[in-house]
């Protein structure tokens, strides 16, 4: 019969394996960012450039695979969100020599 302490480890391995821990990870780290977050000083509202810079990092992100790392990017840019922002390939006005 497997003690608690096997449990646990296996418990630990499968949730590591599938993903689910590094995610829990970066949730209660955004969390506790937001809990930190002092609501009485207002963040400046992002120009149109620097909203495409967000964008620009969250696609990197994600095209690497940093998963954990991209849901803190988008739990902190609450605030393309709130305004209704999108932003499209479009928008970048990118050359089509950077975007090989």
């Amino acid at each position: 019969m497997a003690t608690v302490t096997e449990l646990k480890a296996v418990l630990k391995d499968t949730l590591e394996k599938k993903g689910v821990l590094g995610n829990l990870r970066a949730r209660i780290r955004a969390e506790v960012f937001n809990a930190l977050d002092d609501d009485g000083e207002p963040r400046p509202s992002l120009s149109h450039e620097n909203l495409l810079i967000n964008e620009l990092i969250r696609e990197y992100l994600e095209f690497n695979k940093y998963k954990y790392t991209t849901s803190v990017l988008i739990a902190d840019d609450h605030l393309r969100k709130e305004e209704g922002r999108s932003t499209d390939i479009e928008d970048l006005r990118i050359s089509q020599a950077v975007n090989r």
